[in-house]
């Protein structure tokens, strides 16, 4: 299966068949390299992948400046510290899973609820994550 299939297919799928789908997602590399991507997904700046790389590495190290993507700033909340980040904005936000060679990106928005995004997002990364990638 191509990368690009996991994006469509498991990323920015209908959620409990109600119609409602993430606004954007993608899946990339460690080292900020985009293995795949939504068309609607921000064009991250190579900061904003070293800001995130060092907060999976050390917890809390977002929380003062916001996660940046693509220019827009999201409010960091609780995650799971060295696997997941989450922001806020508004209605919306953002999820990223880390797993050992790649990130896991949702960013979602009304009627997407923050525990749809957290299940679609985090359910891609540990089933990548269980087939050692």
């Amino acid at each position: 299966m191509s990368w690009q299939a996991y994006v469509d297919d498991h990323l920015m799928c209908d959620i409990e068949g109600q119609g409602h789908h993430l606004t954007a997602a993608a899946i990339l590399g460690l080292d900020g390299s985009v293995w795949a991507q939504s068309s609607s997904f921000p064009q991250l700046k190579s900061d904003e992948v070293t800001g995130i790389m060092k907060d999976f590495e050390e917890p809390g190290h977002l929380a003062p400046t916001g996660l940046h993507l693509g220019g827009t700033k999201y409010m960091v909340i609780q995650g799971e510290p060295g696997a997941v980040i989450r922001g806020k904005k508004g209605s919306g936000g953002v999820t990223i899973k880390k797993t050992g060679q790649a990130l896991v990106f949702g960013i979602y928005d009304e009627p997407v609820t923050p525990g749809q995004c957290n299940m679609v997002v985090e359910r891609l990364g540990d089933y990548l994550a269980d087939q050692g990638l």
